[in-house]
């Protein structure tokens, strides 16, 4: 993984602990409603792509997936990793179809020796990144 992927990746590992350990929007947790408490917070630079995986949770070991998206400010569609082990990936054989940065597409087939589980799909479109899990019940 390059450097630019790694801080990305920290960049949302450290926004989902924010959002995490703050319980979410202020208004929700007061039961609130109102502009305020429908609003997202805006993810740091470098990670604001937004990622999809498709048909998520996978049932079968083997299955295609389509993972869908866009670059949020990014170059366009360069690289999909799925998992934190390059020895054992969750995805294999990843084709990307579309770089599109407004309205990436990518295929992948799930590994033949996955099992039942969670874990993460990145994609890096050149300067923004983004994350996704994929459930496995196989």
């Amino acid at each position: 993984m390059n450097k630019r992927m790694m801080t990305a990746i920290a960049g949302l590992s450290l926004t989902a602990g924010l959002l995490v350990s703050a319980g979410g929007p202020a208004g929700a947790q007061a039961g609130t409603a109102g502009p305020a408490a429908t609003a997202a917070p805006k993810p740091p630079k470098g990670a604001r792509a937004v990622v999809r995986v498709s048909p998520n949770p996978t049932t079968r070991r083997g299955q295609e997936v389509t993972i869908t998206g866009h670059c949020g400010g990014g170059e366009g569609l360069k690289a999909v990793l799925a998992g934190l082990d390059r020895k054992h990936p969750v995805l294999r054989n990843v084709r990307i179809i579309r770089d599109d940065p407004k309205g990436f597409v990518a295929k992948a087939t799930l590994a033949p020796s996955i099992g039942n589980g969670v874990g993460p799909v990145f994609v890096d479109c050149g300067g923004e990144a983004g994350v996704t899990l994929l459930v496995t019940h196989v």
